[in-house]
């Protein structure tokens, strides 16, 4: 969905309006009979329920709509790796956490307001992050004694006073979507299954969402099965009016759209993996180059491989292979055969991935190698974040192989962030690693649409003849005949009369690419090599460190890379508010780094990178820049909260 915004970019500093425990500003109903309507700044709702009951499909919905409506968003979805986990066992829930707001926001929020919770096991998974006071929606009809046992609870939760800190509102929700579809020919297990449209429904009338949309999605999504769109619209309309007409829910909330937080321009909703799909189809335009795609299916990355298929009329082709080795074989093939070739992955398959990527070194071909980062390491956890391989897409290859790598920050920035590997890889004729992660794959956020007059220009010259005259007058065709500003190679397309040359992963002569075993020329084009990937031109490093009232900045630096940047700048404004200095820098490019990288952190008495990983940033910026940088870490499958990264820097300025 997209919405137009018109209102002039405004600075967002963070700030929250509104009286907050939810930022609720209460405003009078018109008359005595209405329910009250209050006004709120932000809210976070989290959805849970069995990896069967449609929390994914749920959450998507609201967020389609509070995209239109014109708030900011960010969501985070959270599933089990298994196709259909244990219904009501604790590791069988499937939840879907959205945040939205008037303002600009950075993170799917720390802590949900509102908790629906589908059955006993949802509501033990996720208690502990709702704080007291918050709403508790739950289906009364899961709460029975098997179901509630199957979770340890050895009495209801709902009569034994453990809630008794939070707004519980009891909604038999089974039993309501039967009876609302009781006119449909389905028995009660098959009108059970629609209990979430009805919780959507309900969700929808709190919160005053539109519901065209996801009445005209129903009716589509279902179009071959006509009777199940209609009992899935009603189920949807059922919730809005039971929560329109129930005395249980005496108040509905606003939250006004996000007007001053955008720049003027045409947004739809986003998620990572799409934008970075996106991204791959508009840098082949722009390259005016046919896009192949070798990939293995893999958690988190089959969306690419699934939404690239859909683009044949872009000039996309897309190859299910065997296995991963066979995708990226596939992808350097039609590197070769003058195509912009991707392949797809996540940390295992990069494993399998990496003699390949090593051929693309020698063979100095553009390849874009896309790993969407997962908890590991071997199977791991497939459905979960982390940022663990950034080492094995630096070192992670036999021999002195050195490959660029790129990180977008957000799930909007995987566009921009295909885009720039595509330049990189084109421009310099080498493998280039992007790494984006599960958080950004799966969450959304408001994109502006770009115009494509701003999107750059990618084009390549193609190798048209002999390029080298040999002492005897003869003129040839080298293949590693190099550019003298970007080292990279011509690129010359197989069939081209004058143009033949050999290919393999054997060592080549310079220059003219024949095979060498020659001690010094191995040398020399090991360093020419690593040299082509240090001359990458990348922009500087820009720093966010806003002086007081007498000049002085920060001491404290925080550098992150990669989908922390949401975090990071959350916690980095909290600190701000409260009178805290703290700088704040964010790396895009890993490989090779910004030129004034060094010159940044000396300016610095303190660096702190958070990562999720053991610190593997880190030790690269230690290792290069002989700085004490100081490590915060967490490799628990989820993304850092905003108020633990905010205590944690705080206690850096302390210290």
């Amino acid at each position: 969905m997209t919405s137009q915004v018109s209102s002039p970019a405004e600075p967002a500093d963070g700030t929250v309006v509104g009286e907050h425990v939810g930022g609720q500003r209460h405003a009078p109903s018109d008359s005595p009979g209405e329910k009250e309507v209050r006004r709120l700044d932000r809210v976070i709702i989290r959805f849970a329920g069995d990896s069967g009951d449609g929390m994914q499909l749920t959450g998507d919905r609201f967020t389609s709509e509070t995209a239109s409506f014109g708030n900011d968003l960010s969501t985070l979805p959270n599933f089990p790796a298994e196709i259909r986990a244990p219904a009501g066992t604790l590791p069988g829930v499937s939840s879907f956490q959205l945040h939205f707001a008037d303002h600009d926001i950075l993170t799917p929020g720390d802590a949900p307001n509102v908790l629906v919770a589908m059955n006993p096991a949802a509501l033990k998974a996720n208690i502990a992050d709702v704080p007291r006071g918050a709403e508790i929606i739950v289906n009364t009809d899961e709460f029975t004694k098997r179901a509630m046992q199957k979770v340890g609870y050895e009495t209801s939760p709902l009569e034994d006073g453990s809630l008794d800190g939070y707004s519980v509102h009891p909604v038999p929700l089974t039993t309501l979507t039967v009876e609302a579809l009781k006119e449909f020919d389905l028995s009660r297990k098959d009108a059970g299954r629609s209990k979430n449209m009805f919780a959507l429904g309900l969700l929808s009338w709190m919160y005053h969402r539109p519901t065209e949309g996801t009445e005209k999605f129903l009716a589509t999504k279902f179009a071959k099965k006509p009777a199940i769109a209609a009992a899935n619209i009603a189920a949807f309309r059922a919730g809005w009016n039971f929560g329109e007409t129930t005395e249980d829910f005496a108040v509905s909330y606003e939250v006004a759209p996000a007007s001053k937080a955008f720049p003027t321009g045409t947004y739809r909703n986003i998620s990572g993996n799409l934008a970075l799909s996106y991204g791959l189809v508009a840098a082949s335009r722009q390259a005016d180059l046919p896009l192949y795609l070798g990939s293995y299916p893999i958690t988190p990355a089959s969306d690419i491989l699934h939404e690239l298929s859909r683009h044949k009329n872009f000039g996309v082709r897309t190859f299910q292979a065997e296995d991963e080795i066979a995708g990226i074989g596939a992808a350097l093939g039609a590197a070769f055969g003058g195509s912009l070739a991707v392949t797809t992955t996540s940390g295992p398959g990069v494993a399998l991935k990496s003699e390949t990527i090593g051929l693309a070194v020698s063979l100095e071909l553009p390849l874009l190698v896309i790993d969407i980062q997962r908890g590991g390491p071997s199977t791991g956890l497939p459905t979960k974040t982390e940022q663990a391989d950034l080492l094995q897409a630096m070192y992670g290859r036999n021999g002195e192989a050195p490959v660029p790598i790129v990180a977008p920050c957000t799930p909007a920035d995987c566009f921009d962030a295909a885009l720039e590997a595509a330049r990189i890889a084109l421009t310099y004729r080498t493998p280039v690693f992007l790494l984006s992660d599960g958080y950004l794959a799966n969450g959304s956020e408001p994109w502006r649409i770009p115009e494509v007059d701003q999107l750059p220009d990618l084009r390549v010259q193609f190798a048209q003849g002999t390029n080298h005259t040999l002492e005897n007058g003869e003129d040839v065709f080298w293949p590693y005949k190099r550019d003298p500003q970007t080292l990279a190679r011509p690129w010359a397309i197989p069939g081209t009369p004058g143009l033949e040359h050999r290919i393999g992963g054997i060592e080549k002569q310079d220059g003219s690419g024949h095979i060498s075993y020659d001690p010094a020329n191995h040398e020399f084009m090991v360093r020419t090599r690593q040299a082509k990937i240090d001359g990458i031109e990348v922009p500087d490093l820009v720093v966010d460190d806003p002086a007081d009232a007498s000049g002085e900045g920060a001491k404290l630096l925080v550098l992150g890379w990669g989908s922390t940047y949401g975090p990071i700048t959350a916690a980095v404004r909290r600190l701000r508010k409260e009178g805290g200095k703290v700088a704040q820098a964010h790396l895009r490019h890993l490989n090779p780094f910004p030129g004034n990288l060094g010159e940044v952190l000396r300016r610095y008495e303190k660096v702190v990178i958070p990562e999720m990983n053991l610190g593997q940033l880190a030790t690269l910026i230690r290792a290069k820049y002989l700085v004490n940088a100081h490590s915060y870490n967490q490799v628990n499958g989820m993304p850092f909260k905003a108020e633990q990264l905010a205590t944690a820097l705080k206690e850096a300025i302390d210290g």
